[in-house]
C-alpha cells in the first residue's frame, strides 16, 4: 500500500521530465513563389537558442506528385555562402557552376526566358528559378 501512494505521488513528476516544451518559430524571409505548382520559400526557423535557414521547394523532376524538398542551412554563414554564389552566377556566363558540398546551382541563359538557375541537391532533388528570383533572395538575405 505504500509503495502504491509512493508511486502515485511521485508518477506525475516523472511523466513530465519525459516531455519537453519546445518554442520554435518559422518566419518566411521571402516566398517567391506561392500556391503555384513550383513553390520557393526561404525560412528562418528558431528553436529555443539554435536558428536554422531553410530553402523549401517542389522537386521538379516529379510533376505527378507534391514532393517538397528541404535545403537546410544549419546557420546564417551557409546561408551567406549561399547567397554569394548566386551573386557570383550573376556576374558569370552560361554553364558557370557553384559547387557546394550539400547543393550545386548552375547558372543557365534562354533565349526567351532570360538567366535562369537549376539548383541540384546532393539527395537529387532539383528546382529552377529565374534571374529576378535570385535577386530577391540576395537581397532578404543581405540585412541578415
Amino acid at each position: 500500500m505504500k509503495k502504491l501512494i509512493f508511486l502515485s505521488f511521485f508518477l506525475p513528476f516523472m511523466a513530465k521530465a519525459q516531455f519537453t516544451i519546445v518554442n520554435t518559430s518559422t518566419i518566411a524571409l521571402v516566398e517567391l513563389r506561392q500556391g503555384e505548382k513550383w513553390p520557393i520559400t526561404l525560412q528562418r526557423v528558431t528553436k529555443e537558442s539554435d536558428t536554422c535557414y531553410v530553402l523549401q521547394f517542389r522537386d521538379q523532376q516529379s510533376s505527378n506528385s507534391e514532393i517538397m524538398t528541404t535545403l537546410k542551412f544549419p546557420n546564417l554563414v551557409q546561408l551567406k555562402y549561399f547567397q554569394q554564389g548566386l551573386a557570383a552566377l550573376k556576374k558569370g556566363a552560361t554553364g558557370d557552376i557553384a559547387k557546394f558540398k550539400e547543393y550545386t546551382i548552375k547558372r543557365v541563359d534562354l533565349k526567351n526566358d532570360g538567366i535562369c538557375y537549376i539548383l541540384s541537391c546532393e539527395m537529387g532533388s532539383i528546382t529552377n528559378f529565374k534571374q529576378l528570383e535570385a535577386d530577391k533572395m540576395i537581397a532578404a538575405i543581405a540585412p541578415l
